[in-house]
């Protein structure tokens, strides 16, 4: 095991020592851009003493374009990035701060704060999926009633807000630090659930 001294650096209360996740609210359509330059300008000058790794979570949705079904990647939660690192150094911050693009830390530049534990669920559960969230399988019931069997929107049925089964996505409201999200996540419809089969229902029809 490695042992470091870190100096002039933020830790959150508590001085815990696991992985913490920082929310940056950033220009968006501007999230990948701004994550490269961050692993570019990270690496100048004196080397953090812990590592810092970046997250922007994306999803897969279908659409039509000249007449033929494409897939295209949207960000999960626009505007913003995510940082994973054991404790944020002062030197750090600054650098971060100094990019083009950036608006601040959240709650505030001044004094950034770690993600909550059901923020920092939410954000895991999106980066658990790899490169973007695929497309869901589901069916509906006898009252039209989506049934998610397997993919991201299994387990956010009751986030569903809106079904549109011709366009095959569902508008899902989420929450990330206290701020609000509308997007939709892409579905496929498959055959029935077999009597007896495990499955999820939510509560939204078409």
């Amino acid at each position: 095991m490695s042992l470091f001294i870190v100096r002039d650096s933020f830790r959150p209360p508590g001085g815990k020592t696991s992985m913490d996740y920082f929310a940056i609210q950033v220009q968006t359509g501007d999230e990948d851009k701004f994550i490269r330059r961050a692993d570019i300008i990270l690496k100048i000058g004196p080397q953090p003493a812990v590592s810092l790794n970046f997250f922007a979570p994306k999803r897969t949705l279908k659409e039509k374009k000249a007449g033929k079904q494409v897939s295209i990647l949207r960000h999960v939660f626009p505007g913003y990035v995510f940082l994973e690192t054991e404790t944020l150094e002062t030197e750090s911050r600054w650098k971060i701060r100094r990019l083009r693009g950036f608006y601040r830390f959240l709650p505030d530049s001044v004094s950034p704060l770690p993600l909550v534990e059901r923020d920092k669920g939410l954000l895991l559960r999106f980066i658990s999926f790899g490169k973007s969230a695929d497309i869901s399988k589901v069916t509906f019931d006898e009252n039209q009633r989506i049934v998610v069997l397997e993919g991201p929107l299994r387990g956010l049925e009751g986030s569903i807000v809106k079904v549109d089964k011709r366009r095959g996505r569902a508008k899902v409201k989420l929450d990330m630090c206290e701020v609000g999200f509308l997007i939709d996540l892409g579905f496929e419809v498959v055959a029935g659930v077999a009597k007896g089969e495990d499955s999820t229902n939510g509560e939204h029809g078409s």
